[in-house]
């Protein structure tokens, strides 16, 4: 890559950054959407038929509010509006005396006084453990009559029905399989569905491994069937429609909330990073500053039905991530093979009910997915590959542990090269993180962001439901760790190709140890496998294709890297 380019990104870098870190003045605390403090015991707030004191009266008749009593002691209740659910309702929360620790929630309607709702263990802390289906993904995405669908279109276009047994077959199904956990979770069934996730997590550790370190060539056409000109169709289709369902049908999660307050601060001069209880700045400098020109667009009002900017930063991550994966298909192979290994990327992403579940959700995942693609697209040039990788730690962290694998390129390792990418992925997340450092320091900042996510509970992990299971938690983050580390030193060569199959390995590894987990977090391993499974297939000649066409699938040597 020639400098041009890249002195191009560090100037739109600057640009974005520097003028409003310099203004950082206010250390005003974050608000992400949740709950409102209800007005005065005994008054009744605009549209309500019961006040705030006989919503609690009708909570504590609730079995099971005085069974806790009778385990806990003296329990307190507080009243609140959940902003996070419609109609006119109160919150009323429990917590022992002296504690801030709920262990009880119980919401009561505001207009005819029922319970509706009533929540213990971890729902109480965790919204999405309760089976609020438009909370992740929209009421339409989540119906049986639009999830089926956009599985059968993931799958259709490779299915070989001359090779129902080829190993292309699983490894889609296993993409979609985490589905079978999703149905548990959202009918708030945790003991069954956080179990389901980790074998399919393994299968896909184990896949991209022996992908990485032992490539195979498999014969026949990738897309057996369907003509390439109706994937180009149905690609376009498939992304009006997501658009549409986006645009109608979409919510903001607290991701999506948190994202565009950071670039509303950010315009405005204050302190990005905060002691505060909400830890909506959780994230990566870069993760703000990409919503930065989104909320210039469409600026946050504090209205919570409507948050454009969110919903625009999620559509371009999304399409850019699209047409990335086209491009980098077009690169790997060449000629038409090139385009139509890239059209596939591009229709199986797009097609992939979880990529359209984190653009329902309006969430930065796709975020993550986008730069790494970036970085792949930028492997012949260390320094690029480095300032991009730079760009996705300075966002999410996480992308970090792919920075042994990323500076060893194809398996030079010259010490120069070395040096050059380091160098930029170094730049890169100092001048970022430097730009937004909080009164507090480097402290303030670990705390606010890393310290915090190190620390936090989730129902959603077997880590964080079983805590029994620390020890096995922490062999698999060692093993882990050490996976990334060893990726600098094997295979001692190895394409791009392999170098997509060994990063999607080391972000499983990562997610097998995490100890909290969500769906969300398939879009960081999905291009990956992508490139993976879907790139060892190559277009036969037309003699070859004959021959091949009547006889079994086989595999092919290794490929020399």
């Amino acid at each position: 890559m020639r400098l041009r380019p890249l002195a191009a990104l560090f100037a739109l870098l600057l640009v974005l950054v520097l003028p409003s870190a310099a203004a950082a003045e206010s250390t005003e605390n974050w608000f992400v959407p949740g709950t409102l403090p209800a007005p005065a015991l005994d008054k009744k707030p605009p549209r309500y038929r019961i006040t705030p004191r006989q919503a609690i009266r009708v909570a504590e008749r609730a079995p099971e509010v005085r069974r806790e009593r009778a385990r806990y002691g003296d329990l307190r209740g507080y009243a609140s509006i959940p902003l996070y659910r419609p109609g006119l309702r109160y919150e009323i929360s429990y917590a022992r005396k002296g504690s801030d620790d709920r262990v009880l929630e119980v919401h009561v309607s505001g207009v005819s006084g029922r319970v509706l709702e009533l929540w213990s263990g971890p729902q109480v802390a965790w919204v999405l453990a309760r089976g609020y289906e438009p909370s992740a993904g929209g009421k339409v995405l989540n119906s049986a009559y639009v999830w089926l669908p956009l599985c059968l279109l993931f799958l259709a276009p490779f299915f070989d029905p001359r090779r129902p047994l080829r190993l292309l077959h699983l490894d889609l199904l296993v993409m979609l399989g985490f589905g079978l956990s999703q149905y548990f979770v959202n009918r708030g069934e945790l003991d069954l569905s956080v179990p389901l996730v980790y074998p399919f997590l393994a299968y896909l550790l184990v896949r991209l491994l022996l992908a990485g370190f032992r490539p195979r060539e498999r014969r026949g056409r990738l897309v057996p069937v369907i003509p390439m000109r109706v994937l180009a169709i149905g690609l376009i289709l498939l992304l009006a429609f997501r658009v549409t369902l986006n645009v109608t049908d979409s919510s903001v999660t607290d991701i999506g909330f948190a994202s565009v307050i950071g670039a509303d601060r950010i315009l405005k001069g204050k302190e990005l990073y905060t002691d505060n209880s909400t830890h909506g700045d959780t994230y990566g400098p870069i993760n703000y500053v990409a919503y930065v020109p989104f909320e210039q667009l469409f600026p946050f009002t504090g209205s919570l039905d409507k948050v454009p900017a969110a919903q625009a930063a999620a559509l371009t991550f999304d399409l850019l991530t699209v047409l990335g994966l086209f491009v980098l298909g077009a690169r790997m192979r060449r000629g038409r093979e090139g385009k139509a290994f890239g059209l596939a990327l591009a229709f199986a992403w797009t097609a992939y009910p979880y990529s359209t579940y984190v653009l329902q959700g309006n969430t930065n995942d796709s975020l993550v997915a986008l730069l790494v693609v970036c970085a792949l697209l930028a492997f012949t040039s260390a320094p690029a590959r480095g300032a991009l990788l730079g760009l996705a730690t300075a966002a999410k962290f996480a992308p970090l542990a792919l920075a042994p694998l990323f500076a060893a390129g194809s398996g030079e390792r010259r010490p120069v090269g070395v040096a050059r990418f380091g160098g930029f992925l170094a730049l890169v997340v100092a001048a970022s993180v430097l730009a937004y450092l909080p009164d507090g320091g480097l402290r303030e900042f670990y705390n606010a962001t890393l310290g915090f996510q190190i620390g936090r509970d989730s129902p959603f992990s077997l880590w964080g439901l079983h805590p029994s299971l620390a020890p096995v938690q922490t062999v698999l983050t060692l093993a882990a760790a050490g996976l990334a580390a060893a990726l600098f030193f094997v295979p001692r060569r190895r394409d791009l190709r392999q170098v997509a199959a060994l990063a999607g390995a080391v972000t499983v590894a990562l997610q097998l140890a995490a100890t909290h987990w969500f769906y969300f977090y398939l879009v960081w391993i999905a291009p990956l496998a992508l490139i993976a499974v879907l790139g060892a297939y190559r277009w036969p000649d037309p003699a070859e294709e004959h021959r091949a066409a009547e006889a079994p699938e086989r595999e092919l040597e290794p490929v020399p890297a």
